[in-house]
């Protein structure tokens, strides 16, 4: 090739929107350079902290004798709820319904109870172990099961969805069919446990570190238990070590902890759990047992759907409410339901409280209408795909694209997606080539399924959709990126900066990327909902559209230009017919008295929903994707499989593909996890047995299918006005792994012929694959 053609290297933008890059710490990542809270330098004089928790799942304390507790050797002090000098509660939606420590009743085993401060972390946990408390037992229960034949409580009030006659229209469809499914909760399992550390400032001042996705609430929280407001509270997060809808309310506790501790003692104080505490003392995802009726007729045209979400909540409202509700919104998955009547009932267990998890209740409302789809496929001896395709929301205009809740789907790219991926992964003949062996396969069996995803995108609390961003230019040309996202390997820190370099048209190394404090952008919403580009990239396209503005007018007025004459370009900006490299142009704008900070903000328009109704507009717009998952099942053994996934999924116009595609397998991977290994289990005692790697089974690596392809859908572009055209990635893609448990069950179903569905509940462990099995062969 000719160089000579070739742009001057230094005219080209490294790193702009929609490149790949690289994460901004992956080499930190993969050499163990990346500095989480634990690797920072300790301070002075810093203490540890451990938890003293419960052994009853549900009893009255009738005494606490912590006198050995306090008299261990290295122990500084130990405290209860009656020292916490303000409000002894730590609840997220203000419910006051889950103390810091609890007082006089525990509801879970493992309710932390007190805390042990001392000179080391060993110290304080061998010290936890000494106390000897005297409990009243109380009646409790620890499942859905449990809580209905008890009667229980809800967190919550429960939401309702209806649009049309559910009722009259069932009693008039030409077939009906009801039906339960039991859907397993999940353990967050991030790499890096809960941690937090406070180190007391002068006055009621306190800073702390925290592996949190919503730094403002823990700001909140701490001013809320040391009683001070919540200027005295600064909260640091450079990085987690995953979170996953885990670290949006739970780590509330630990750093409220650290912070009394800490205010009390004035030493730095710091909390890290083991592996073990973390998951018996922090929630997880929510189970779910929907029971559902459904209408339909002989094509398989849903009529008409009438189901209830029953949640184990645990023992606090935490995030349920929302939760449950998003549950509600995604009960529909892909389809449209000219009559519904949908209803949660988010219920009250002597269990941790369950909180968000990539998802949000999304992934279960969609497994249950996966569900559906299945039995009237196994109903009419259909392909569930035919009868997928034959249920999917339409096009503008025509009277099918009302959801249950009463927002038009305006957007739908279901079918093109759906139908590409068809035919790019042979589903087709593959399927027809699976029923060709299982007929002559004595043990082993094959499945193959091809599911779709569509994912309403914003918070459903519509005050969380905005955001804030602080961006500094300095006199060198450099740049300083502040908002108020976190990052949890996830890439966001990566995606916003390069917003900001395609914004001034420089090379993303010019771009500093910082904590996120909430000293520099107020409050922030959690990351979460899979908002966290969308928010934060427009509101730092804000702060930068301000400063250039700016700049313009100064370099317009200076030369004598028109403001249309000034125009960035790759590391230089032109004006009229002079050129300048970005940081000369800079150092002469700061000459002359430019203001070269802003300070963005972004709040997401359209939006708006009245849960009381049930009607509105909750989100912005919807993410798709389809998955098309082949497996092999041993009938002997219960075993299986993945031979094959391919994906297609929809992130718009990506701000960053190679980011993207590594949410998207990572995301499959972990609802694999969900629905196939990932298993809890509470025993009689309402104790938590799976509390760790060794009861606890996550995938492998050798988990994966054989083959895995994965597409993002280049033609795709958000129509609605968002960052870059771009579209979330971080939720929608789990449930592409509904796929694998279609698959399953299609596999099963061959023992039977395929004339019964499997109502193959989740997660799909080998036993229950076996267990199905064995009831298909007495079908």
């Amino acid at each position: 090739m000719d160089k000579s053609t070739l742009p001057d290297p230094k005219f080209i933008i490294s790193g702009a929107m929609h490149g790949s890059l690289r994460h901004d710490s992956a080499h930190k990542h993969v050499t163990g350079t990346a500095d989480y809270i634990d690797d920072l330098p300790e301070p002075a004089d810093l203490l540890h902290g451990a938890l003293g928790l419960s052994d009853r799942a549900h009893a009255e304390i009738i005494s606490m004798d912590l006198s050995e507790v306090k008299a261990t050797p290295g122990v500084i002090w130990v405290f209860t709820g009656k020292d916490v000098p303000g409000v002894n509660d730590v609840s997220s939606n203000g419910s006051h319904d889950e103390p810091l420590l609890a007082e006089h009743k525990v509801e879970f085993h493992n309710q932390p109870i007190f805390a042990v401060i001392a000179e080391t972390r060993e110290i304080a946990r061998r010290a936890a172990r000494k106390a000897k408390i005297e409990y009243r037992d109380l009646p409790h229960w620890s499942d859905i099961d449990g809580a209905l034949e008890n009667g229980s409580p809800l967190v919550i009030t429960p939401m309702t969805l209806q649009r049309g006659d559910a009722k009259g229209e069932m009693e008039n469809a030409p077939r009906r069919l009801k039906g339960l499914m039991r859907i397993g909760g999940q353990e967050h399992f991030y790499l890096e446990s809960h941690i937090a550390v406070a180190i007391p400032g002068e006055d009621d001042e306190v800073a702390i570190w925290s592996s949190t996705q919503h730094p403002s609430e823990i700001q909140h929280i701490v001013g809320h238990v040391l009683d001070i407001a919540s200027n005295a509270v600064t909260v640091n997060v450079r990085r987690m070590g995953g979170g996953f809808g885990g670290k949006e309310t739970q780590g509330n506790q630990f750093a409220a902890l650290a912070a009394i501790a800490a205010k009390t003692l004035k030493r730095a104080i710091k909390f890290r759990p083991d592996r073990d505490e973390d998951m018996a003392a922090t929630g997880k995802r929510h189970d779910f047992l929907v029971d559902y009726e459904i209408g339909f007729d002989d094509e398989g045209r849903i009529h008409a759907v009438d189901a209830t979400y029953a949640a184990r909540c645990g023992f606090s409202s935490d995030l349920s409410g929302p939760v449950t509700d998003r549950a509600l919104f995604h009960a529909d998955s892909s389809y449209f339901y000219p009559h519904v009547h949908l209803t949660s009932k988010p219920l009250k267990t002597h269990t941790v409280s369950n909180t968000a998890f990539r998802g949000f209740g999304g992934p279960q409302g969609m497994l249950g209408a996966e569900r559906f789809i299945e039995e009237i496929a196994y109903a009419l001896g259909k392909d569930p795909l035919d009868v997928r395709k034959l249920n999917f929301y339409g096009q503008p205009g025509s009277g099918r694209t009302l959801t249950p809740y009463h927002q038009e789907v305006e957007d739908s790219i279901l079918e093109r997606i759906v139908s590409e991926l068809e035919e790019s992964a042979e589903y087709q003949a593959r399927r027809n080539a699976i029923i060709a062996f299982n007929r002559d396969s004595r043990y082993i069996r094959k499945g193959i399924a091809l599911t779709p995803v569509k994912f309403g995108i914003s918070f459903t609390m519509t005050a969380f959709n905005q955001a804030g961003a602080l961006v500094h230019v300095y006199q060198d040309g450099s740049i300083h990126l502040n908002h108020g996202g976190t990052e949890m390997g996830q890439g966001l820190y990566t995606k916003v900066a390069q917003v900001l370099a395609d914004s001034f048209q420089v090379d993303i190394e010019h771009v500093k990327i910082t904590a996120t404090t909430t000293g520099k952008v107020p409050n922030t919403s959690a990351t979460a909902a899979s908002s966290g580009s969308d928010l934060n990239g427009m509101a730092a396209y804000d702060a930068a559209r301000q400063i250039k503005e700016r700049l313009v007018a100064f370099a317009a007025e200076k030369w004598g230009v028109p403001p249309t004459d000034v125009v960035f370009l790759p590391n230089r900006v032109r004006v009229g017919d002079k050129e300048f490299p970005f940081p000369d142009f800079i150092k002469q704008a700061y000459l002359a008295r430019v203001q070269l900070s802003a300070a963005g903000f972004y709040k997401t328009p359209k939006i708006h929903w009245d849960r009381a109704a049930g009607r509105g507009t909750p989100f912005y717009y919807y993410s798709y994707g389809a998955a098309c998952s082949e497996v092999s099942i041993d009938t002997l053994t219960g075993e299986y499989l993945v031979e094959r996934t391919d994906i297609l999924h929809d992130v718009g116009r990506s701000l960053n593909p190679a980011i993207d595609i590594g949410q998207v397998e990572g995301a499959f991977i972990q609802g694999m996890g969900w629905l196939t290994t990932e298993e809890l289990w509470w025993d009689d005692k309402g104790r938590l047995r799976t509390h760790a790697p060794s009861t606890y089974k996550i995938p492998l690596a050798s988990d994966r299918p054989k083959i895995f392809n994965v597409r993002l859908a280049e033609w795709s572009e958000n129509t609605e006005h968002t960052i870059g055209r771009s579209k979330a990635v971080g939720e929608p893609p789990l449930m592409l792994a509904i796929s694998v448990l279609e698959a399953l069950s299609m596999a099963v179903a061959s023992v039977a012929n395929y004339k019964v569905c499997p109502q193959l509940d989740s997660p799909a462990t080998p036993e229950r694959v076996l267990m199905a099995v064995e009831r298909m062969k007495k079908a």
